[in-house]
């Protein structure tokens, strides 16, 4: 597991802000605080809660609710769901699917978030 800060700019239908997000590619999914997410947007109750391992042995996370944000990283845009995790220690976690899927590739040794720009053309058909 390795981990990457970055300043990420976070939207919703009630504001944006600002926030230090860390991309862990030890993270299955991205997560944000229920604090921030209510902030940000209106939560919405997942059909089934998923429960989190964490890096402390025997302690789990759970999660019963989820936020569909877009994000800015490096000027340019993205969306993504992010899962509310109440009393969570971090305000924002970028996972291992959210990487997949907008194809992020983290450079360890610069600590850069390494974007591909054609990813980030919208298309339709």
């Amino acid at each position: 597991m390795a981990i990457i800060e970055k300043e990420i700019e976070l939207v919703g239908s009630k504001g944006r802000k600002k926030v230090k997000g860390l991309f862990d590619s030890g993270a299955t999914y991205s997560c944000i605080s229920r604090k921030l997410a209510q902030e940000l947007e209106i939560l919405t109750s997942l059909a089934e809660p998923l429960s989190f391992e964490t890096a402390e042995k025997g302690k789990k996370l759970e999660a019963k609710e989820h936020v569909s944000l877009l994000f800015y990283l490096n000027g340019y845009r993205f969306s993504d769901e992010f899962m509310v995790i109440p009393e969570f220690s971090e305000e924002l976690i970028i996972g291992a699917s959210t990487m997949q899927k907008w194809r992020f590739k983290l450079d360890f040794e610069k600590e850069e978030v390494i974007i591909d720009p054609r990813v980030t053309r919208l298309r339709f058909g």
